[in-house]
């Protein structure tokens, strides 16, 4: 259970009820559980809609509109995922990244918190990047500028962006103990 309270669409004010159902327009009514409240990260987001309503808007830049390939984009969403163990963001992303071309043992490796068997080196370049971000806060100068070289400055703001997104993502699951779907295997037995 999380530790906020589940908001049904109906509990909301005006600005509640309009994130509601952009959140659901944009990402699917699968997000509404079976008892009527959004899951995942989003009923923290109608919980406070001036917020809630400029991190969907941010989420959705930073997943759809930005320079980086999708298949990267979900390598450093899961690395930042695994750094805290956020188990629903792990559970809605390791699917997609493997959606989106990436190898079932890279997927398997960065969940582990083991060396990802990168086969290209575009993987390998994002990956570290997301992975010194998470552990220290910092890019060490050889990560950067591989980064750089593949995805540009611009490239590198937004993936810089997208591993801050997540890690707020991230804390928001974890703070409010958000539960994965009652059929869902968490992906880590304890926390660090």
């Amino acid at each position: 259970m999380s530790r906020i309270p589940y908001l049904r669409r109906a509990e909301l004010g005006p600005d509640g009820q309009r994130l509601w159902d952009s959140i659901v327009a944009g990402r699917g009514d699968e997000l509404v559980t079976a008892a009527g409240a959004l899951a995942g990260p989003f009923n923290a987001f109608v919980t406070a809609p001036d917020a809630g309503r400029r991190l969907s808007a941010l989420g959705a830049t930073l997943r759809f509109g930005t320079s980086i390939e999708r298949r990267l984009s979900e390598i450093a969403i899961i690395t930042v995922g695994a750094r805290w163990q956020a188990e629903f963001e792990w559970w809605a992303h390791a699917p997609m990244a493997r959606e989106h071309g990436v190898p079932d043992a890279v997927v398997d490796a960065i969940g582990r918190g083991e060396e990802p068997p990168f086969a290209v080196p575009d993987e390998r370049v994002v990956y570290v990047v997301a992975y010194q971000l998470s552990r220290t806060g910092r890019v060490e100068p050889a990560a950067y500028e591989a980064a750089r070289e593949l995805l540009g400055d611009a490239g590198l703001v937004e993936l810089v962006s997208l591993c801050g997104y997540y890690t707020l993502i991230s804390f928001l699951l974890n703070a409010f103990d958000v539960p994965l779907p009652p059929d869902a295997a968490p992906m880590w037995d304890g926390r660090d």
